[in-house]
């Protein structure tokens, strides 16, 4: 028996990293599910968009759709805003008039990424990038819309066999480079796709049974690290020599766009949800990791 009792889905952002998995877990779940791409939904239109869940009625809408080039995004902020802001906005109020219950995909880039401490889903946000920005915006537009069926799901630092991410370049780059420098002083939390897509699965399941309050969920795998770290531990996994990952700054790496110094996202409203939260990330990453050789045509390892 599905596991579903209202069992239609709606997946925008479908052809990305995250969409995609999503999909193929809801298919294999036995859901109904419509997945949509950019080319077959424009959030930035209003009236596709209220026309698209018309046609589809979905009980669940999922959005994994989002401008994520953050560096672009500080030259462009309106072209963001549109994807990042108005699109949500967009989907909330469809949502609204159909009774459906709406997922958002938001980012650890909503804070200022300067605490001492992991940030809990009720921590004061304070977005440094236009990117930040916009996902926040995007963030209030679904609450203030949707205050009983709006979920606001905070992740970061993904990665996953369908799509460029960290992890896949450190795989090839231990092919092509000897030395490989990597930032050492930022911190977060590396979050495997399949991971977030059963969470937010079991999330939107949740909601419709009227068991997981609506509100904001910080969704990623536990535990802390920074990216020279889990470069290292990438290469440990290859059966490569950890020590060619080479310690750098921020500030010698300069982009347009600041990134969060410290975003270590804390999750306690699963549980208070009846809900399990991710697990721990070395776990995730060494349970993921043939599969993300496979993706970049690398022999999965065997350690000793």
């Amino acid at each position: 028996m599905s596991p579903y009792p209202r069992p239609r889905w709606l997946v925008t952002g479908a052809s990305g990293m995250l969409g995609r998995e999503l999909t193929s877990l809801l298919v294999r779940r036995g859901a109904a599910v419509t997945a949509l791409g950019r080319g077959a939904l424009d959030l930035t239109n209003d009236a596709a968009v209220r026309s698209a869940l018309a046609r589809h009625r979905p009980a669940v809408v999922v959005n994994c759709a989002a401008w994520t080039a953050v560096d672009a995004a500080e030259s462009e902020p309106s072209r963001a805003m549109a994807v990042n802001g108005d699109g949500p906005r967009h989907l909330a109020q469809a949502c609204r008039a159909l009774g459906a219950v709406l997922l958002q995909l938001s980012t650890d880039y909503v804070f200022a990424g300067s605490a001492g401490r992991p940030y809990r889903e009720d921590d004061p946000t304070g977005p440094r990038t236009v990117y930040g920005c916009t996902k926040r915006a995007g963030e209030r537009a679904v609450l203030d819309i949707l205050p009983e069926a709006g979920y606001v799901v905070r992740t970061a630092w993904l990665y996953g066999a369908g799509g460029p991410n960290f992890v896949a370049t450190m795989i090839r780059l231990e092919a092509e480079q000897g030395i490989v420098p990597v930032v050492d002083d930022q911190h977060g939390q590396p979050t495997w796709t399949a991971d977030l897509a059963d969470r937010l699965a079991a999330l939107g399941s949740a909601a419709l049974a009227g068991t997981a309050p609506a509100g904001i969920y910080h969704a990623t795998n536990t535990g802390g690290t920074t990216w020279y770290t889990l470069a290292r531990e990438t290469f440990r996994l290859l059966g490569a020599d950890p020590g060619r990952v080479r310690p750098t700054t921020s500030l010698a790496l300069a982009r347009p766009a600041t990134r969060p110094g410290y975003s270590v996202l804390d999750q306690p409203r699963w549980r208070e949800a009846g809900l399990e939260p991710l697990r721990n990330w070395h776990t995730a990453l060494a349970e993921a990791f043939p599969t993300l050789c496979e993706a970049v045509g690398r022999p999965v390892p065997r350690l000793r």
